[in-house]
């Protein structure tokens, strides 16, 4: 018997980027293959969100569109998983009844033995676990990128933003030993791995959990001392757990890159408070002046909500005149979107779509503005680029690679001598609000980009395993 193939769609944060790895490391494990490109696979397994209203309708959708294959070929299987699971797991079933596993956030190691239980009972199988038994970097992860890998640092949170339904689904906050993340690293960077994002929930409260203080920036400091690792990031800090020892340590450790992505939500103190933010527009733009003081050409990028229940005219100028004053390189930018089990979600005051969607292009706009002289001001400029294997193509020209400069700003480059996991000394030729452009003065080959051509060797490039449009593809077929 051939061994069975899978995909995995993933949707939502870098959480479920990181748990959908450890989900193809665990079926890789069990005896899966990746599903080749042009074929259609043995299972399909969604790992959702539940941040936002339309990641209900997007999964429904794609369910539905697998509905006729799933009758047609009873072998065929669809798992779902993540946090949408934790929420609806009863909803799940009665809409779909025709998926076969059902799996929480705290459950992930279960899934190869639930899809065996499921087809030798025939029958739909749920498990969802309340809290969390082992730490996911346990499990065995199949990583996307053969040379960029993300490391968990906690899992779970502690903040009660009115507006976030995550601590529900994913519990408290649960700290890593430091001692097992150095090790990961370490064992990462040992297999060509060459930049390293360390994520949590809220990063920046690491140690908490331990009784540890100053944890997160000792742990900077220890695992950008890692011989051979070239970049160090992180993802996503809380403005009211910033401190400055995590700063020094950004600043005087040479891997760590410079750039923070520290959400903002609102410009409004009003809003802030009324989301539960636990700091204030003064707050935030002085963590920003203090991160530029200390590295002045560090990129700020964020994210913002348009639209929370309350917000006046008064309100969204307060969001705009933050947004001029911090200069952000990117704004992820969201109207807010009412989670059900959530404070907001019965709040006063609710903000009509049409406001909302007024509101949220005037932001798009003015970011656009912002990101746009900020990338015209580095062209002629020489940067350092990681190129990638995985950034989309936004532009015409698909012969371009692209890459990261070390605030984390999108660069396509014209080559064909640089791989993926290479590190190439560029200029910049033009710029758009969205990515630059540039030439290759030199590259430097790393382990990295070994660690891409020996990963390329063994899975080859139409495998079809994660970080790939799944449903676009069947439908292709």
């Amino acid at each position: 018997m051939s061994a069975r193939s899978f995909v995995v769609e993933t949707y939502g944060c870098q959480m479920n980027v990181h748990d959908t790895e450890r989900i193809a490391g665990l079926l890789l494990d069990a005896g899966y293959v990746a599903a080749l490109e042009g074929s259609t696979p043995d299972l399909v397994v969604f790992n959702t969100c539940a941040v936002r209203e339309n990641a209900d309708n997007k999964l429904y959708g794609n369910l539905s569109f697998l509905a006729p294959l799933k009758k047609s070929n009873p072998n065929f299987q669809i798992a779902v998983g993540g946090c949408m699971a934790q929420k609806d797991q009863e909803t799940i079933i009665k809409r779909a009844p025709y998926v076969d596993v059902v799996f929480g956030t705290h459950n992930i190691g279960s899934l190869p033995a639930l899809l065996e239980r499921a087809r030798i009972e025939e029958a739909s199988q749920v498990e969802i676990k309340e809290s969390l038994e082992h730490f996911p970097s346990t499990l065995p992860a199949r990583r996307h990128s053969a040379f960029s890998a993300w490391v968990s640092i906690s899992v779970g949170c502690n903040n009660t933003c009115t507006f976030c339904i995550v601590p529900s689904l994913r519990g408290i906050e649960k700290d890593r030993p430091q001692a097992d993340i150095l090790t990961e690293a370490r064992a990462l960077v040992e297999q060509g791995v060459v930049e390293i994002t360390l994520l949590g929930q809220n990063v920046n409260a690491y140690g908490v959990d331990l009784g540890q203080r100053g944890a997160f920036a000792d742990l900077i400091r220890s695992v950008g001392s890692i011989d051979g690792l070239e970049r160090l990031r992180f993802m996503s800090p809380h403005p009211r757990d910033f401190t400055e020892d995590v700063i020094e340590a950004m600043a005087e450790t040479k891997s760590a890159m410079p750039h923070l992505h520290m959400p903002l939500q609102s410009g409004s103190d009003r809003i802030l408070q009324a989301m539960r933010r636990s700091y204030r527009s003064d707050r935030y733009l002085k963590i920003i002046d203090d991160v530029r003081t200390a590295m002045p050409d560090a990129g700020i990028t964020t994210d913002i909500i348009v639209g929370f229940p309350g917000e006046s005219e008064e309100d969204f100028t307060a969001t705009l005149d933050v947004a001029r004053q911090a200069k952000f390189t990117a704004a992820y930018t969201f109207q807010y979107s009412k989670r059900p089990g959530t404070p907001a979600a019965t709040m006063p005051d609710q903000i009509p779509d049409d406001v909302m969607a007024e509101r949220y292009t005037r932001l798009h706009k003015l970011q656009q503005e912002i990101s746009g002289e900020i990338n015209k001001g580095s062209v002629g400029k020489s940067y350092e680029v990681l190129v990638s294997d995985h950034e989309g193509r936004h532009d015409a020209n698909r012969s371009r690679m692209n890459g990261r400069t070390p605030d984390f700003r999108l660069v396509h480059i014209d080559t064909d001598q640089a791989r993926p996991g290479d590190i190439a000394s560029v200029t910049i030729t033009e710029s758009s609000p969205n990515f630059m452009v540039a030439t290759v003065n030199s590259i430097r080959k790393t382990r990295g980009g070994d660690a891409h051509d020996a990963r390329l060797a063994e899975v080859g490039s139409t495998a079809i395993m994660i970080g790939m449009p799944t449903l676009a593809k069947l439908k292709s077929l």
